[in-house]
């Protein structure tokens, strides 16, 4: 019988999807899964895409992942979307926003809930990208939810982070108190048709001329109109241009160090929080201490020895 890691990596969809479900759930066998599929990752170019709601990402997203298409290239594409109250599950569907590629076989769309994560990504979109990278799809293609400060997560799992602009709605203000100035690798302007679009354009020069980056890289900025195809080649060719300048000036390697130290610290900070809340106290006993600390019969510093202190840390 067939296994499902050897499944995904003849790029079986039933089988992605059945994997990213897995690891999205948190069920026990998915570690398993991706030990089994680790060593066949690293060969895809992870891109994010960030920036404030209305910016376009959706689209935008669209019509980058059909230029990558026309080259033969296959693309998979993760969509973080605010999570649902009730169910959470994603409220917008990949197939509602990504019509157009949904039937295409060399395109993979998932969308993942964030379930409150404050990064903007869900807690399995990494394992989510490894999948689709051990699947030997070519670009893996990050859209984040959009909601600010936090967007800067997507840093950590994006070899390449496209920050998307739009003229007049205060994005360059937005930008600084987000802290994306940092993390953009490729800045792109979106409904460049609007007006206002040579002064965002000059802000955000002016912007990048007083940072400088580790690397030394210039972030690059595109002028796009997604609704009319505009611009996306000259996206794609940046994005190509970042991808190059790091492999070329041995960044490469810090990169993914950084990356996957971020990831041991946080599977390990998931685990020791799972183990604290089934060894180191009963949900009974949580609300107890909660009751005292609300009422400032107790303060939540010592309630947090406490239970470290049971489970024989600290």
């Amino acid at each position: 019988m067939v296994s499902l890691s050897e499944k995904i990596l003849t790029g079986d969809k039933r089988a992605i999807a059945r994997a990213i479900s897995t690891v999205e759930d948190g069920r026990a066998e998915s570690n398993d899964l991706l030990k089994e599929i680790f060593p066949h990752t690293g060969r895809a170019i992870i891109i994010g895409i960030t920036g404030a709601p209305g910016a376009g990402k959706s689209t935008l997203v669209d019509r980058l992942a059909a230029h990558y298409r026309k080259k033969g290239e296959r693309v998979g594409i993760i969509a973080v979307d605010p999570s649902s109250p009730f169910t959470g599950g994603a409220i917008l569907g990949d197939r509602i926003r990504m019509q157009n590629m949904a039937t295409d076989p060399g395109i993979f769309i998932r969308s993942m809930a964030s379930r409150g994560h404050l990064g903007g990504l869900a807690r399995a979109t990494v394992d989510a990208v490894a999948i689709l990278d051990a699947a030997g799809y070519d670009k893996v293609i990050v859209e984040t939810v959009g909601v600010g400060q936090d967007e800067v997560e997507i840093v950590k799992a994006a070899d390449v982070t496209v920050v998307i602009l739009v003229p007049g709605m205060g994005d360059d203000i937005q930008a600084i108190k987000a802290g994306i100035m940092e993390i953009g690798d490729v800045f792109a302007i979106n409904k460049a048709d609007r007006e206002g679009v040579l002064r965002t354009e000059r802000e955000l020069e002016m912007l990048l001329s007083i940072s400088e980056r580790p690397d030394r890289w210039q972030p690059p900025i595109v002028k796009t109109i997604a609704t009319e195809n505009s611009g996306v080649e000259e996206l794609a060719e940046a994005i190509r241009s970042y991808a190059e300048y790091v492999a070329s000036h041995g960044e490469s390697a810090g990169r993914r160090v950084s990356v996957a130290r971020h990831r041991i610290i946080e599977m390990l900070r998931e685990r020791l929080l799972k183990a604290a809340l089934k060894r180191g106290v009963s949900e009974e006993e949580l609300r107890s201490m909660a009751e005292d600390v609300a009422a400032r019969r107790r303060d939540p510093y010592s309630v947090v020895e406490e239970i470290l202190s049971r489970m024989g840390i600290g």
